[in-house]
């Protein structure tokens, strides 16, 4: 399997957020701490970049080359077609949290988690739903939110609180948007902690280790670990397929690290 590293930037501190709109072709992620989202278009390899005024975490895709982000002051719809950014709606949230990872359900509603900010506070944050206008806590006492994904059929919902270092199991009501907790299907016992995930067609979660220098594959159903694949920064932040079932996974900085790759980076993995 082939990784290519299609972006790097030593100042910034931390990638996150891959998400790929395979109708039009483009890849979107975030710098969070610089407030930074970038959109990438695999075939003319350009990168165009919209800076926010606070730490900006997660991409829900609208249309061609426009998104909603969110950030801490709020919601933007992005607009890289006319490079502008709108303010869309917030969440009412403490003022000590910011939001980190999400993802949006079949039914069009915005599910997002919180953590800390600036520093990490245990049990501080929650997973929210928002949808018309209105918003609810599922998931509550959360420290650092991190990896979603749903099953195909949209009944379970998996979730990633990072310190637990386990992959919890929701029952997903589509109809309602409300969550049951079922178990933990995986427990990482390595020096890997896990952070964003995503799920392939057969239903395994591919999951990127923070100071795992993996993304690595999982099957939730036995909790065993399939694959892994290893990556030059130790601290992988995230991933997504793209519209051919590979990987673009993003990385963040380790101050820890004096090598060449001390920053972040977006990597591109051929798994086909």
């Amino acid at each position: 399997m082939a990784s290519n590293l299609i972006y790097f930037s030593q100042s910034s501190e931390l990638f996150e957020g891959p998400i790929f709109d395979t109708k039009n072709q483009l890849l979107y992620f975030v710098s969070i701490l610089d407030g930074l989202v970038f959109c990438y278009n695999p075939k003319t390899k350009e990168i165009q970049s919209i800076q926010l005024d606070s730490p900006t975490s997660n991409i829900y895709l609208i249309s061609n080359k426009i998104v909603l982000v969110a950030s801490k002051n709020g919601f933007y719809e992005i607009d890289f077609n006319s490079l502008k950014a709108t303010f869309k709606f917030q969440i009412e949230i403490p003022f000590n949290v910011r939001y980190n990872d999400g993802i949006e359900d079949a039914e069009g509603r915005y599910i997002i988690g919180t953590m800390g900010y600036p520093e990490v506070i245990d049990n501080i944050g929650n997973v929210y739903s928002y949808q018309n206008g209105k918003s609810k806590i599922i998931i509550k006492n959360t420290t650092i939110s991190n990896g979603l994904a749903f099953t195909s059929d949209n009944k379970v919902l998996y979730f990633i609180d990072t310190p637990t270092k386990k992959v919890a199991k929701y029952n997903y009501n589509i109809n309602t948007g409300d969550v049951e907790f079922v178990d933990y299907v995986i427990t990482f016992d390595d020096n890997g902690s896990p952070d964003g995930m995503c799920i392939d067609k057969e239903g395994m979660l591919w999951i990127a280790e923070w100071g795992g220098f993996c993304v690595s594959q999982w099957n939730p159903k036995n909790g065993k670990k399939l694959n892994e694949i290893k990556l030059p920064f130790s601290n992988v932040t995230s991933c997504c397929f793209d519209d051919e079932s590979n990987l673009y996974v993003t990385t963040a900085k380790n101050e820890e690290e004096s090598n060449y790759f001390n920053g972040s980076g977006l990597f591109h993995i051929k798994l086909n």
